[in-house]
């Protein structure tokens, strides 16, 4: 984007791969409706400027910068062994792109490439899960059915014996928690006494909400991303009497609990393969053409177009609308 609020495609030389590189053609792209619309309008606070960028990002916060993370192409040129193979990467919204390597992670045959955009969000729940583990029947509230929540949800759904509801004030929502294999409430009718709970609203009133749903010495884990927003934190009433904890979680790092024992190749192998769920594909609630995107990201950050992960389709993907760049240069 050229400044805060405002995107456009630009062209940009692409060169031959090296010897331990791959030339990517992208198929889809996903907007992570929550971070990536934070930085379209500028909201990424200086002191969070070095933690906030993107693996491939081109340019600084707050513009103008090539932001993104949720990739899914073919490798058109590279080692034999990925040849011709669907790979994911963090990179952002571009046509084709030459990476190393080692950046890009096979998808599993049995994954969609279209359902496949969600790694990156599925690798954060998976990441917040080892920071707090739940236990075998454990009472679990994720509260926020963004599209962080839902993934979070999405990955508890199978866990043994455990009773988890996705909690939103958008009853909406409640299409998406019974296609996750999950129980859907409204804030005010959810249920309590949790021994865990997972925050994703990004709102004062939902981390509140979290607070009042825990049982006593239990955690809640914040994963909203506030930005440059300050946040009202009810530390009185109940707070101190039942020892309740709030810990962070942010996927930038391998959780204490396996640091040392998972590299980061690991845990997004592993969002793959959970991919492999179809009740996933309730996260995609949107899709456009590449070259609609200037469009398309303003109405996503100001909510005219609501979404939880909107896909983007490229230039050759069965069923894009996209029309084809100039020969030589590639879109971003």
């Amino acid at each position: 984007m050229p400044h805060p609020g405002k995107g456009e495609i630009r062209t940009t030389e692409v060169p031959d791969p090296g010897p331990d590189e791959v030339l990517v053609r992208t198929l889809h792209s996903g907007v992570s409706r929550g971070t990536e619309t934070l930085v379209f309008r500028g909201g990424v606070p200086a002191s969070q400027h070095t933690a906030m960028r993107a693996p491939f990002q081109d340019g600084d916060f707050p513009a103008p910068v090539k932001y993104g993370y949720l990739n899914v192409g073919v490798v058109e040129a590279g080692p034999p062994e990925l040849a011709g193979r669907t790979v994911f990467c963090l990179y952002p919204h571009q046509t084709r792109y030459v990476v190393p390597a080692d950046a890009v992670t096979v998808v599993p045959d049995d994954v969609p490439p279209a359902r496949a955009v969600l790694a990156g969000t599925v690798e954060t729940a998976v990441n917040a899960l080892w920071d707090t583990p739940p236990l075998i029947g454990d009472r679990i509230a994720v509260v926020g059915g963004g599209m962080i929540g839902c993934s979070v949800a999405g990955v508890l759904a199978r866990f043994p014996g455990a009773r988890v509801q996705l909690v939103d004030a958008d009853p909406a929502r409640a299409a998406v928690a019974d296609a996750l294999g999950v129980r859907f409430a409204l804030p005010a009718d959810a249920d309590g006494d949790c021994d865990l709970v997972v925050h994703a609203s990004a709102t004062d009133a939902g981390l509140s909400r979290c607070l009042e749903l825990l049982a006593p010495d239990a955690t809640v884990t914040e994963l909203s991303w506030y930005g440059d927003r300050q946040v009202s934190v009810p530390l009185g009433e109940f707070f101190h009497a039942r020892r309740l904890t709030v810990r962070s979680s942010q996927v930038g790092q391998i959780a204490p609990a396996r640091r040392g024992r998972r590299t980061y190749a690991d845990r997004l192998e592993l969002s793959l393969r959970l991919l492999a769920d179809p009740g996933f594909d309730a996260l995609i609630t949107g899709h456009s053409a590449f070259d609609e995107l200037p469009r398309v990201l303003p109405e996503l950050a100001d909510g005219t177009r609501p979404a939880l992960c909107h896909r983007i389709d490229y230039p050759g993907t069965p069923g894009s609308t996209n029309h084809p760049g100039t020969p030589g240069d590639e879109g971003e």
